[in-house]
């Protein structure tokens, strides 16, 4: 049997310091990970910092090869983003997501702070992932901020925009990742969230999905978070998880 990468990317979604630590070290430290990446995000990064990240999602446990995504969804004026950029580069990121919204010379002035950067800190570039529409908005939410559009009409039109000013992929629901595969090729990175494993609760998330029938569409990587972090084993549950995604290495 073909052995697959794990695509489950844990979303640490709190501000306890402790338990963000204790979550990691269960499902992404020792010799075998129950996860292929961690997730922070704009909760435990302004609460904590750069030294958070650092104290949480040590070196030790980075080296087991854990993917590390940092989801900041940056959206301001050009200049203001690509110091956003060059302010994280050096955590080492895998992944950081700004707004495709903020247009054409915002997103190109991201891909060169990040190459830049990273050439400059010699580590590896972290990849950019597009923001298109949050997994929380249905069309109703589009129509009532002027954009009268179905969220997958609107996804595509802001994936295209990503693609061409060289963003790596973008943040996409379960249900556009069929069409962005199509649209955008094999080696667009499709994070997905809105991700919940068969027989659970969608919470806020309107356009959710199970993770095998995400990785069969095409998928990248799978974001799941309470599934996980609210589990009273989260290690078994994100090996749950892997596995209902066709990990078989576990």
């Amino acid at each position: 049997m073909r052995t697959r990468a794990n695509p489950v990317y844990c979303g640490v979604d709190t501000t306890d310091l402790a338990q963000a630590t204790r979550l990691i070290q269960s499902i992404a430290g020792g010799p075998s990970p129950a996860v292929g990446g961690i997730k922070l995000g704009l909760e435990f990064f302004l609460a904590h910092g750069a030294p958070g990240v650092r104290y949480a999602f040590p070196t030790p446990v980075r080296a087991t090869g854990v993917g590390f995504f940092l989801d900041l969804k940056l959206h301001d004026i050009p200049n203001t983003v690509a110091g956003g950029i060059r302010a994280v580069v050096d955590l080492e990121p895998t992944y950081i997501t700004i707004h495709v919204q903020g247009g054409r010379e915002m997103l190109r002035a991201a891909v060169a702070e990040a190459a830049e950067r990273a050439a400059r800190l010699g580590v590896a570039r972290p990849r950019l992932l597009g923001v298109t529409v949050l997994t929380s908005l249905d069309r109703s939410d589009l129509e009532a901020t002027g954009v009268p559009a179905d969220p997958s009409d609107q996804v595509l039109r802001l994936a295209g925009l990503a693609r061409d000013c060289g963003l790596d992929g973008v943040i996409c629901s379960p249900l556009e990742i069929a069409a962005l595969r199509r649209a955008c090729g094999a080696e667009f990175v499709l994070m997905v969230p809105g991700i919940r494993p068969a027989g659970s609760d969608a919470n806020d998330q309107k356009r959710a999905m199970t993770p095998r029938q995400a990785v069969d569409l095409g998928a990248t990587h799978l974001v799941v978070g309470r599934p996980i972090y609210k589990a009273d084993d989260p290690r078994a549950a994100a090996e749950a998880i892997a596995r209902e995604a066709g990990v078989n290495n576990l």
